[in-house]
């Protein structure tokens, strides 16, 4: 049987198509109009998310000072020292070892370009010396060629480690202040707000922080599985340094796909140039299997839980944010997948309807004896 439109009904779902597709198209321009303002100011709000994340890891420590009666400023100033510290005796933790070992290092390099030399030489590559030598010398002709874009690309990364570091001064002065006024921002910010949003700001901004301690907390411990098991590798195959790596390993767990590939192939080099190409493959394979597991198992169920997001969701907002925004984007694409959920739960919550309670039967009235 033929079914025949209704013009009507026609008409109404296109109005519909297009308003809702106009609203669409505000929200997008007004969300790349954020985005751009935001970029602008990166200066200011890149060492702003960077306190905010310090901050978060060290609260539980200043609120329990606090709580014993310790003075705010006192209690900020303490956990501030605490973790320069902290943060110190893990570069002395990492550095030290590597240092002391230094020459072994470089006599191990050296013994290892000889290997590599070698077996270059033999079947069934037969690289000769000549042959090396001619592109020793075409390399360095090719370097001597750009020394121009050589020196701006040096010039760039001094420009890029003295952003870097006033970044992280003005990030531990941030910490600062708001380990020791944060309590009273959210007061502060309900008086500043009219109407309503004094009411809903507040509670989105503390839903967003629990949120975030969420995403630290969570984050940190993903790191220390890193350490753990591939600290636990290392010392089976007898790779020297198993500690510093292990921590390299823990700290680099904060910076998505760039952290894991840096830890990752500084272990394989001082196995490489320690123990033997053998061991320096059984290192690489300890360390894909465990970034693996940890990048598509243990990272998504565990910060899954702890946001409430499901596990896919998280796995394509760290997709997603590389592409857009590189190492940055891969950094905070979770926490702002996680900021959009609970703006959008609690938006939901506010503009859902009640649910209506169910009618009550009316009372029959008792029969009347006959």
């Amino acid at each position: 049987m033929s079914v025949t439109l209704s013009s009507t009904r026609a008409a109404a779902a296109l109005r519909t198509s297009a308003r809702v597709s106009a609203q669409s198209l505000v929200v997008l321009v007004m969300a790349g109009v954020t985005l751009w303002v935001l970029g602008r100011m990166w200066s200011v709000v890149w060492p702003l998310i960077v306190a905010l994340l310090l901050t978060t890891l060290t609260w539980p420590l200043a609120a329990y000072l606090r709580r014993r009666g310790w003075a705010p400023t006192l209690a900020a100033s303490v956990v501030t020292v605490l973790f320069l510290l902290v943060a110190a005796g893990i570069v002395a933790l990492i550095a030290v070892p590597v240092a002391s070992q230094s020459g072994e290092l470089v006599t191990g390099v050296t013994e290892g370009l000889q290997r590599l030399r070698e077996w270059a030489a033999g079947p069934p590559l037969n690289i000769g010396d000549e042959q090396i030598a001619g592109a020793f010398d075409q390399a360095t002709d090719r370097l001597q060629n750009s020394v121009g874009s050589a020196v701006s690309t040096v010039a760039t990364g001094v420009g890029t480690v003295f952003n870097g570091l006033v970044t992280a001064v003005l990030a531990l002065f941030l910490m600062f202040f708001f380990l020791k006024d944060g309590p009273r921002f959210l007061p502060w910010l309900a008086r500043q707000l009219p109407g309503r949003l004094a009411t809903d700001v507040p509670v989105v901004a503390r839903r967003s922080w629990e949120t975030l301690g969420s995403f630290v907390r969570s984050q940190a411990f993903v790191g220390l599985l890193d350490a753990v098991f591939i600290g636990l590798g290392l010392w089976i195959v007898g790779v020297p340094l198993v500690l510093p790596l292990a921590v390299l390993t823990f700290v680099s767990a904060f910076v998505p796909i760039v952290g894991a590939l840096f830890a990752g192939l500084v272990a394989v080099l001082i196995a490489l140039v320690s123990n033997g190409l053998t061991d320096a493959l059984i290192v690489l394979a300890i360390i894909v299997v465990v970034q693996q597991l940890e990048g598509n198992v243990f990272q998504p169920m565990i910060q899954s839980r702890g946001l409430g997001l499901h596990a896919a969701v998280i796995l394509l907002a760290v997709t997603l944010g590389g592409s857009l925004a590189g190492v940055v984007g891969s950094l905070l694409a979770v926490p702002a997948a996680a900021m959009i959920a609970v703006f959008w739960n609690y938006l939901r919550d506010q503009l859902g309807e009640p649910p209506q309670e169910p009618e009550a039967d009316p009372v029959q009235p008792a029969p009347v004896p006959s």
